[in-house]
């Protein structure tokens, strides 16, 4: 028997209005709302409208996989259609989203992408599950096989250049600040073979972002990222200006997962003291903050959002 639906208290309530992973996506919320008490007709009838547009595609599955009883109303979803692909890759992804938390094993998840894959051979999102599951050091070059994966059937995927980054970044942690570290030249040659109108063109920010989490985990940075020099030399000043300067002509306001990348922006406005610019990002992120940047290296995200806008903004 399926299990009943979570409560919706006030604080539950509360903290989801902070960092809604669903971001300004009015349809996932609703979608969301209703698998959340075992209607899952409504995230069907929203993935056969997503269609083939990957990145929202796996953006809004990821977002759906992350209710805590979604894997059971997938099953039951698959026991209604066996043969839904959708169901299968809703199912893999949060097998993925269990295994994080440590209620699955790894392995079942990973063996639930590989189903998913196999009903739906031209998605990319199973495969971005198998991709979420390798951020920890595995066996050499699994990340870069699933990513080439991810990339064979769509080659500009958001999320799993995102992870990529993340994961990049993390290798050599112990050696200190390196300009020359692999994560950039991943980034920048990203950016640079993107479309011209593709939000990977925000990759190196986010590629800098992400290694000052890993070396000030280390030890290597200021818990502060805004008393960090890591902003202020003449490389990352061009990265920056180039990013926003990006920004200021990008028309193509549609993105699932821009805001996303407007939060890294924001957030590498602020530390590198570039308050009026940060200023027109938070205008235009409002309420959407994201948990990365803002929790690096180990911040409460909604907190620190809310102060760096605060600043940005004049209200302090």
């Amino acid at each position: 028997m399926s299990p009943p639906p979570p409560p919706l208290g006030r604080g539950r309530r509360r903290a989801a209005q902070a960092l809604d992973a669903a971001l300004d996506d009015a349809e996932l919320v609703g979608a969301r709302a209703a698998l959340a008490q075992g209607r899952w007709q409504a995230a069907r009838s929203l993935l056969v409208r997503t269609g083939d547009d990957w990145d929202r595609r796996g953006h809004r599955i990821t977002v759906l996989a992350q209710e805590p009883y979604s894997a059971a109303w997938a099953r039951d979803w698959l026991l209604a259609e066996p043969d839904s692909a959708d169901a299968a890759v809703l199912l893999a992804l949060a097998q993925v989203q269990r295994a994080s938390r440590g209620k699955e094993k790894p392995d079942r998840a990973r063996e639930a992408c590989r189903d998913a894959a196999a009903l739906a051979p031209a998605d990319p999102t199973p495969w971005l599950g198998l991709l979420m599951l390798e951020r920890e050091p595995g066996p050499a070059g699994s990340v870069e096989r699933l990513f080439a994966e991810v990339r064979g059937r769509y080659a500009d995927h958001h999320h799993a250049h995102h992870l990529m980054v993340a994961r990049l970044a993390e290798r050599h942690a112990d050696a200190g600040p390196d300009p020359l570290h692999e994560v950039y030249d991943f980034a920048n040659l990203s950016a640079l073979h993107a479309p011209a109108d593709s939000p990977l063109a925000i990759l190196p920010v986010v590629a800098h972002a992400e290694r000052y989490r890993v070396l000030a985990a280390a030890g290597h940075e200021p818990a502060d990222p805004a008393a960090s020099g890591h902003w202020s030399g003449r490389r990352a000043r061009q990265v920056m200006k180039a990013a926003f300067d990006w920004w200021l002509e990008w028309e193509h306001e549609g993105h699932p997962r821009r805001l996303v990348d407007l939060n890294f922006l924001a957030h590498a406005k602020v530390c590198e003291g570039r308050g009026a610019e940060a200023a027109a990002l938070f205008h235009r992120i409002g309420e959407h903050a994201t948990p990365a940047p803002w929790s690096y290296p180990a911040r409460d995200p909604h907190s620190a959002f809310r102060a760096a806008r605060a600043t940005a903004l004049g209200t302090a």
